[in-house]
């Protein structure tokens, strides 16, 4: 049950990706350029989505446990440190440079876009070589993503 739920939501926040033109990299770098002929839709696209969030967050945090779950795995980490700030950057840059982030560069695979298969094939390297550096395993002060719970 749970990966046809993952399935739907996925599907659903790539046609929202879709439907809102999010996953044309002209729009995004439009957002991006506000010195020149902003485009302001991205604003608008962002805000439906936190409010969304904020309220899917307010009535998750009602329940005991989640619909597919046995526990919640609230974030813990509550500082703004340099690997934040490091990684924050690296996103950034590269959304600038390209004008995709992961969500709708994955759905503008389905448009052929050659651009948005080069953008995931070096996303999908950098979270490899993530994975296999020592410095982003667990520390026993700081919990992986399976130990958290609320």
């Amino acid at each position: 049950m749970k990966p046809l739920a993952g399935l739907l939501a996925g599907l659903v926040f790539g046609l929202g990706l879709a439907v809102s033109g999010m996953i044309d990299p002209a729009r995004v770098l439009g957002f991006l350029d506000v010195a020149g002929r902003w485009d302001p839709s991205l604003a608008f696209v962002l805000a439906g989505a936190v409010a969304v969030s904020t309220v899917s967050v307010l009535v998750a945090r009602r329940r005991a446990r989640p619909v597919l779950a046995r526990r919640f795995n609230w974030p813990q980490a509550t500082t703004i440190d340099g690997r934040l700030l490091t990684g924050a950057a690296i996103f950034g840059i590269g959304w600038g440079l390209a004008g995709f982030c992961p969500g709708p560069a994955i759905a503008s695979l389905t448009l052929g876009y050659g651009k948005s298969g080069l953008f995931v094939a070096a996303m999908l390297a950098g979270m490899a070589l993530y994975r296999v550096t020592p410095q982003s395993r667990p520390t026993p002060q700081q919990p992986g993503p399976q130990q958290t719970a609320k």
